[in-house]
């Protein structure tokens, strides 16, 4: 088991998740290679998880406009800014 906090400007969080044996180890490693805590990778990762995952919904919100003004493709859209 490890466990992580959750930092944010207001409150302190704890977080407590399963990793496999395998997963975990890999962590370990990871960090000791980039000298940082493992706690601090798995911040830096959800976050990104985060922010793709809001890319994702915005981009299926606004997908039904774009094809509804022809822009099907990225290179449509690159088209119609250039």
């Amino acid at each position: 088991m490890l466990l992580l906090r959750v930092t944010s400007s207001y409150t302190v969080a704890t977080l407590t998740i399963r990793l496999p044996d395998q997963l975990r180890r890999e962590l370990e490693r990871l960090a000791r290679r980039r000298g940082r805590p493992a706690g601090e990778l798995v911040r830096d990762s959800l976050r990104r998880y985060m922010a793709v995952e809001r890319f994702r919904s915005l981009r299926e919100g606004a997908l039904p406009y774009a094809r509804a003004r022809g822009l099907l493709t990225d290179e449509d859209v690159f088209k119609s800014i250039s």
